[in-house]
């Protein structure tokens, strides 16, 4: 069975929340850890939002450069953050060359300032103790 890329919800964690992970306040400190977005909490995952954010478009090769990532590996993480909307794809040709091209949206820059909040307020958290 196909899966459709049309418009999926963004992923919520196991809990009874509505909200998606990275719209969800900080409630204290002992629940940060729980409280990352796991969808970014992923190395690869994480490299394409970074990467992404520091740049205004990249391609596939461009990404897969800086990542020292595999077609399969890159493929398949870009798509995850696609379906969460966290990302954008395009595709054209330069030329007769296909290329495919990354954006991140505003939704994936909120997740990843968010998530990036999150991580100060542990290292904060970890050196008060």
């Amino acid at each position: 069975m196909a899966k459709s890329s049309a418009a999926r919800k963004p992923r919520t964690d196991a809990t009874s929340h509505s909200k998606p992970v990275a719209d969800r306040p900080i409630r204290h400190a002992s629940g940060l850890a729980t409280e990352l977005d796991r969808l970014l909490h992923d190395r690869m995952r994480l490299g394409i939002v970074s990467a992404l954010a520091a740049a205004d478009d990249l391609s596939f090769s461009e990404l897969k450069a800086a990542l020292s990532a595999t077609d399969g590996n890159l493929s398949v993480h870009a798509r995850k953050l696609e379906d969460a909307g966290y990302l954008s794809c395009s595709k054209s040709f330069e030329g007769r060359t296909p290329r495919t091209g990354y954006k991140l949206t505003a939704a994936g820059r909120r997740a990843l300032e968010k998530y990036l909040d999150h991580m100060d307020a542990i290292i904060r958290a970890a050196r008060k103790n």
